[in-house]
């Protein structure tokens, strides 16, 4: 197995580092009517290492009847190019899916429990307390198998059918992770509904009673504020975000929930504002445009439409006014 990319301080502003997972090949891929290829899967793998993306979230091993287009995890996994320094991480929601994981060599082994009951049956067709079960049984496996463990909070800052989510909700996953030896965990804006001050709040009761836990945030772009919330967790000293190429994806599982933010608009945030991701834009956007040709239809990615701030254009490429 290879090892971790990076580990990054969670918590040291100074910190310019910041560590970008890609996770559109499972959360963006799911999210279309129609399956994906095998080896386009591959390719678009394969083509954002090759761009110094050094994290994903590949795949998922989940049911194939519930998620027809993850039917190929394994596949995925034996074929993709395994490189020095990339992390390869896939979903499980349950026990089998964790030793199919381990059998694949997975880098890193992913769980999730929702904050919300009424989402959690809603996306694992058990009640919080049943998921929390499965995660010991996951993470049984993980250790037996020598992989590393993360777990991943989804609604984490709202739920379309409760509202507002305690932050205690949250601390009691946590909680639970951190009783299975978990030290990474993901923090999902399932449906878009974070704002600043909720990804403070979050973030800083996890630090409070769970200090040596790394923190990364995953959001969505619904409500238009994605970013904005990802300079809230620099703000905070959050070095770790997860984001989908395009802007691909959305919950299926969440009425209303649109795609993840954008890898390439989150890439260029970061390095205007004087961070380093080790990837290469203009690589990326050239990815986000394949990716868009894939699925047939516009994604919602803006620098892979108007390119970097000093992309220059000759002036003869433009009409003059008139008159």
């Amino acid at each position: 197995m290879t090892a971790p990319a990076r580990s990054f301080s969670p918590r040291d502003p100074t910190d310019r580092k910041v560590l970008v997972t890609e996770v559109g090949t499972r959360d963006g891929f799911q999210a279309e009517p129609t399956p994906i290829p095998t080896a386009t899967k591959v390719e678009i793998l394969d083509a954002l290492a090759a761009a110094g993306v050094p994290s994903f979230e590949a795949t998922s091993f989940v049911s194939p009847r519930a998620v027809p287009q993850m039917a190929d995890a394994a596949e995925v996994m034996a074929r993709v190019a395994r490189r020095p320094g990339v992390r390869l991480q896939a979903l499980v929601p349950n026990a089998r899916g964790a030793e199919a994981a381990a059998a694949a060599r997975v880098d890193m082994i992913v769980c999730f429990v929702s904050a919300s009951e009424s989402h959690n049956e809603a996306n694992l067709n058990k009640p919080i307390a049943g998921s929390l079960a499965n995660v010991a049984e996951v993470a049984r496996i993980a250790r037996a198998a020598g992989i590393p463990l993360r777990g991943a909070v989804a609604t984490a800052f709202g739920c379309p059918f409760e509202g507002d989510v305690p932050v205690d909700a949250v601390l009691r996953i946590v909680e639970a992770y951190v009783g299975e030896g978990v030290r990474h965990v993901s923090l999902g804006d399932t449906t878009g509904m974070a704002t600043p001050p909720l990804v403070e709040r979050a973030v800083e009761a996890i630090r409070g009673r769970f200090p040596a836990v790394e923190i990364a945030l995953h959001f969505h772009n619904t409500r238009g504020i994605g970013l904005a919330n990802v300079l809230a967790g620099l703000a905070l000293g959050i070095r770790e975000f997860e984001s989908s190429i395009g802007g691909i994806g959305g919950c299926p599982f969440a009425p209303g929930a649109t795609g993840n933010i954008c890898t390439e608009d989150l890439v260029y945030l970061l390095h205007e504002c004087g961070f380093e991701t080790g990837i290469d834009l203009e690589r990326l956007i050239a990815v986000a445009r394949r990716v868009e040709e894939v699925v047939g239809h516009p994604l919602p990615g803006q620098v892979m439409k108007a390119g970097p701030r000093l992309r220059l254009h000759p002036i003869e490429s433009v009409r003059r006014a008139v008159g």
